[in-house]
């Protein structure tokens, strides 16, 4: 599996089969792709036959609004085909060309349907429920009705929908561009050991280099990578300035009060989950400075630098192959069942939902993603230690999510918010890392797996929380009209990180302050907030079960199942957590400073 091309990263020809996601089972081939999307595309004009009539009665309205989740079906796979191609080879010009196409086919969907939502606003609540009583098509959209009259206020005219509809390509743009950029034009400068060998840095690689005990490798892969960030700091402050300008239009246009509101309303979650979340982890902040203190100890250097922040504690990390993750992965999710593991594992291995390893081109980072008829898919870039281990049990644990709603929703019910998103991933990795912590007694292998466990609590427990700081605040001054400059931004994400650093780590306030412009997620308005409360679920909810709780398995099943056929505080009051207070989120800080405190134990601190 070497096929190493000249700056010594696999080439994607180079990788077998049976570590590549299944592409063919969505579409045997890019023809097949390209004959769906035409036919596609001359097909929608087909679906206007229904507007101006949704108001003749329930069996004209159950019938529009099936023939409008079909459209959304075909979609999905013609979406999941382009994007998952593109991430493997973003310097594929043909794969960027249909990636383009697929989202451009996503806003004429979008518009040719807007008119649906307001005819039926148009119509009355009451009438629609009569209609509901008489034909049984209706009675499944019983919770979409409800909600979208609960959103009636800020649904727009059919003309003003349709323009809306529209935006949704070219506003999707400025992601698309800082993706391109950073992904697939980016050439980051090799990081450099101790000893004066270069290694090659790309989105795929550089947080294995970060992980890896040689420091100046570590220091000179963080400043290549961060300062190829600063080289083009002003486009992408621009970039994401436009991103933010165009979540204010949204807001305006559909009247809400602000940016924060807007988001959070879409899903029903008031606002002061938001600001409970923000203030619970200021709280908490000692928490983080004391593990700073420890790691500093243990790795002996006078001052912690951002970079040492992921340097391995023990000289033998274990190596671990990706079979080798699948089964302990299956056996820490033993408690879910043997029909929910035989689930993952038949999905890991023979149905290929994982791309496994990383090639040239690559995409950094890793994601699920699927839709009805698909299966759901997994990039990442797998390395053979415990953190690849626990990004593939966090991406499973998506994948999981989406399956069992697919098999047990209709397809209006079919996806799930983005407030839920995270919470079975990180519920897979709460219990594959109970289950490892158990079976692996070695002090060197605990002391590994805490390092993992405390990287992804970093990651989601600090960075994201931090990051979710700087949005808000990001976002308040474009709804004040002031300008934002990326000298601006940079300064902002220092201040903020300092104060979560405290004492115990430098900050170099460029290069830390850049950190904004190496999270896409920024893109997607209030969505990194939403990484802590997920993982702030997902570990009450692991509690939860680990500790035997009565029916909290069944209360976790049906979580999962669920999809979004109620709302997301509602389905995970049904899994055993309340997210409108603080207690997951304290519960969370809890594990953490257990972590810390075992950890401290360990290196015989």
């Amino acid at each position: 599996m070497r096929a190493l091309n000249e700056s010594g990263i696999r080439s994607r020809e180079g990788i077998p089969a049976r570590y590549t996601w299944n592409a063919p089972s969505v579409f045997e081939s890019d023809g097949a792709w390209e004959d769906e999307v035409t036919a596609f595309a001359e097909s929608l004009s087909d679906f206007r036959v229904y507007q101006g009539r949704l108001q003749d009665g329930g069996g004209v309205l159950a019938t529009a609004l099936e023939a409008r989740d079909g459209l959304l079906r075909r979609l999905g796979k013609v979406l999941v085909y382009a994007s998952m191609n593109h991430s493997l080879e973003m310097t594929d010009q043909s794969a960027t060309r249909a990636v383009g196409r697929a989202r451009g086919l996503g806003a004429q969907v979008s518009a040719v349907t807007a008119f649906l939502e307001p005819e039926l606003l148009a119509i009355g609540q009451s009438t629609i429920k009569k209609w509901m009583q008489e034909e049984p098509r209706l009675a499944v959209y019983a919770h979409y009705i409800e909600d979208l009259f609960r959103k009636g206020a800020h649904i727009r005219s059919p003309e003003v929908e349709e323009v809306l509809g529209m935006l949704a390509d070219p506003f999707g743009s400025v992601h698309a561009t800082a993706d391109m950029l950073t992904a697939a034009d980016f050439r980051f400068q090799p990081a450099v050991t101790q000893d004066g060998q270069e290694m090659p840095v790309t989105q795929g690689t550089w947080t294995k280099i970060l992980a890896c005990a040689d420091r100046e490798a570590r220091r000179t892969a963080w400043e290549h990578y961060t300062d190829e960030y600063l080289a083009f700091k002003n486009t992408l402050a621009a970039n994401l300035t436009s991103s933010i300008k165009q979540n204010v239009f949204q807001t305006r246009a559909r009247r809400h009060a602000s940016t924060l509101e807007a988001a959070l309303f879409e899903h029903n979650i008031p606002v002061e989950v938001y600001h409970n979340l923000i203030a619970t982890f200021r709280e908490n902040l000692p928490t983080w400075h004391r593990y700073w203190r420890i790691r500093r100890q243990a790795l002996g250097v006078d001052t912690l630098h951002p970079y040492d922040i992921w340097a391995p504690l023990t000289a033998d990390s274990p190596v671990i192959p990706y079979e080798q993750a699948i089964e302990w992965i299956c056996q820490g999710l033993l408690p879910l069942g043997e029909d929910y593991v035989d689930i993952v594992r038949r999905g890991a291995v023979e149905e290929r939902w994982v791309d496994v390893y990383p090639n040239q081109g690559k995409r950094g980072g890793a994601f699920s993603s699927g839709s009805p008829g698909t299966h759901p898919f997994i990039m990442m870039s797998y390395n053979d230690n415990v953190f690849s281990l626990s990004t593939l049990a966090h991406e499973l644990g998506h994948s999981m999510h989406s399956y069992l709603t697919w098999q047990d929703q209709p397809f209006v019910y079919s996806d799930y918010s983005l407030f839920l998103a995270e919470v079975a991933s990180n519920f897979h990795q709460a219990m594959v890392r109970a289950y490892l912590m158990e079976q692996q007694p070695d002090p060197t292998f605990q002391i590994s797996l805490i390092e993992e466990a405390m990287s992804n609590f970093h990651r989601y427990f600090f960075i994201m929380p931090t990051l979710a700081r700087f949005e808000l605040e990001v976002h308040e001054r474009a709804e004040r009209g002031e300008g934002l400059t990326a000298d601006d931004m940079i300064e902002l994400m220092a201040d903020l990180s300092s104060e979560g650093f405290g004492s115990g780590v430098y900050v170099d306030r460029d290069r830390v302050g850049i950190t904004w412009a190496t999270f896409g997620h920024l893109y997607v308005d209030y969505y990194v907030f939403q990484y802590a409360t997920g993982i702030s679920g997902a570990n009450a909810l692991a509690r939860r079960i680990l500790s035997g709780h009565e029916g909290a398995l069944d209360d976790y099943l049906s979580f999962l199942k669920s999809g979004s056929s109620m709302y997301p505080l509602d389905a995970l009051k049904m899994a055993g957590v309340d997210l409108t207070t603080t207690e997951a989120v304290e519960v969370t800080f809890e594990v953490l400073s257990d972590l810390v405190d075992r950890l401290e134990s360990l290196l015989g601190g």
